[in-house]
């Protein structure tokens, strides 16, 4: 972050906190030497880990495993100009330990979309940044107008001749 840019930094507890209230994310990677991002829904395992659970055919699986991923997570109140975002960078892997396996299959992330042959994918937070904005406020304790529709339309030509 920036400083002064009008939002607090959030510490990495916190940001895990905030975390683990979210039901869906995004997971971001490199697809054919481009970002790809991917909304997933997760789940956190105790250290803070990012849990994904998806068929084990997946793109998604070929495509993230043993690779540095990003997976990012928010709240937005759009009209109150508030919300939180929370970023885990770190290596994705499948989870190939059968009992671990059997264990998230009871107490793990369900699938949205159940596949007979299901993976989870756990990305070991490296690093967790957190940052948020409330109510418009910037970093120096000033408070931010709501933007005006009106000021942001141009003028007609015939209005602008005058």
């Amino acid at each position: 972050m920036y400083r002064n840019d009008g939002f607090r930094e959030l510490d990495r507890e916190e940001s895990l906190r905030r975390l683990a209230t979210a039901t869906v994310g995004r997971v971001v990677h490199t697809r054919q030497a481009l970002p790809s991002v991917l909304p997933v829904n997760f789940a956190l395992d105790d250290r803070g880990g990012v849990l994904l659970r998806t068929s084990a055919a997946s793109e998604l699986v070929r495509a993230v495993d043993g690779e540095v991923v990003a997976f990012e997570a928010d709240a937005v109140d759009g009209a109150a100009h508030s919300g939180w975002s929370v970023v885990v960078t770190g290596t994705a892997s499948v989870v190939t330990d059968p009992a671990e396996h059997e264990r998230l299959t009871r107490t793990g992330p369900t699938s949205w979309v159940p596949w007979p042959q299901e993976v989870f994918l756990r990305i070991a937070p490296q690093r967790v940044t957190g940052r948020e904005l409330v109510g418009g406020r910037s970093a120096y304790g000033i408070h931010l107008p709501l933007p005006s529709c009106e000021a942001h339309v141009p003028a007609r030509a015939e209005e602008r001749a005058d």
